[in-house]
């Protein structure tokens, strides 16, 4: 970073690193949901035990975002990174050692997640500040692809591998990601001082857009999470689906939030809001869609993976746009942007948690939609317009 840049090859050894580690970290995140029985038998503790080991892991990155991000604002971003990929690879071999202890698992899963809260910050600022300030969103687009891919990839490759080989299997194969990501970082990330960097600071700073990508994060992501959480009930309640074509319906799900994010991203730059806009709009129809004819199977498959083209877009394309409007440094807005979309995670959850009984699973999917609707109504407020007389100096 800093005023001469590195060569072309280095700069995309970098962001291929980051994008590896995005894909391990997510990975690593939701990895227990599809070992839970296996998981659960062999350390002797219940089903819910080891669900907690992914709602404490969201709930801390929540909570750590922000003032790991304060904490570690001036440290240079090569040691930074490579100290959390340390992290990563450490905890991740920890929890695949024979004699792990439910105890111990649940310590290295907060270090992970503690490393996951500033990882996420920081991944976008480096990236993007090894490219020209234009391209801000070609490169956000890709890191958001490595991601994806553990939706797609790592995690059903992990349940995969778990069963074959054990559940601490797909641990050691996560560990050794985080330890090339690692080599690869520390070996070629220039080393500078952050705020060298232009993507340190906004492009556009703009604190009243800021609190609305923010609070459109929010909103979103809790009306999504409120029927999600409980897909594998609508698949069977409402759609009729057996639990063997479960797997194929969260796949389809997942390939198209990988096609979304690879089609979005190269568009940020030139249409920054038009890129959430659409993606937020398409996720309300496919929340409401579900409500609506949740009962066709056709439908219902349409209607996933439109949320899956929707919903990973809208997290990428709110990145971006904290990158172009923070109203300070672009670290402490990205933080607030990941700290809103944990809390909708829970908040979405929750809710759901407390509307399936009520107004059943469908009913869940109804208010996620309008939830995501109250987000797109946010989102395209007519902002008020300033007078040039009252920016004038007087």
């Amino acid at each position: 970073m800093g005023s001469v840049r590195p060569a072309a090859w280095r700069r995309a050894a970098v962001v291929a690193a980051l994008m590896l580690a995005a894909f391990t970290f997510n990975t690593a995140e939701n990895l227990p949901v599809g070992l839970l029985s296996l998981m659960a038998a062999d350390l002797g503790v219940s089903l819910s035990a080891v669900g907690a080991l992914v709602s404490g892991y969201g709930l801390t990155v929540a909570v750590v975002s922000l003032p790991a991000a304060h904490l570690t604002r001036s440290v240079p971003r090569r040691y930074l990174l490579a100290g959390l990929l340390g992290l990563l690879a450490a905890a991740s071999w920890v929890s695949a050692l024979g004699s792990v202890s439910y105890g111990l698992l649940l310590a290295a899963r907060v270090v992970t997640a503690l490393a996951q809260a500033s990882f996420w910050v920081l991944m976008g600022p480096v990236a993007v500040g090894l490219f020209p300030p234009q391209r801000r969103g070609r490169v956000m687009g890709l890191l958001s692809v490595g991601g994806s891919l553990a939706t797609v990839l790592g995690t059903p490759a992990g349940t995969w591998l778990g069963g074959h080989g054990g559940w601490q299997a797909p641990f050691v194969v996560l560990g050794a990601l985080a330890f090339v990501s690692l080599v690869v970082i520390a070996a070629l990330l220039p080393t500078s001082r952050p705020q060298e960097s232009h993507a340190a600071f906004g492009a556009d700073p703009d604190r009243r857009r800021f609190l609305v990508v923010v609070a459109t994060t929010a909103l979103s992501v809790t009306g999504v999470f409120a029927g999600f959480t409980y897909v594998v009930a609508f698949l069977d309640d409402v759609s009729g689906f057996g639990k063997d074509a479960v797997s194929a319906v969260l796949f389809a799900f997942g390939a198209a939030a990988l096609a979304g994010v690879a089609l979005t991203g190269p568009l940020l730059d030139r249409f920054p809001r038009a890129t959430l806009t659409v993606p937020v709009a398409t996720q309300a129809a496919a929340l409401l869609g579900l409500y609506a004819a949740g009962s066709s199977k056709v439908a219902t498959v349409a209607l996933f993976m439109l949320l899956g083209a929707s919903v990973a877009p809208v997290f990428m394309a709110t990145q971006s746009q904290v990158l172009r409007v923070a109203p300070g440094r672009t670290e402490s807005a990205l933080a607030a942007n990941s700290a809103a979309f944990n809390v909708g995670v829970a908040a979405g959850s929750l809710l759901g948690g407390a509307l399936v009984p009520v107004v059943g699973v469908r009913g869940a999917f109804l208010v996620g939609g309008l939830f995501t609707a109250g987000a797109l109504a946010l989102l395209t407020w007519p902002e008020s317009r300033v007078s040039a007389a009252a920016v004038e100096p007087g």
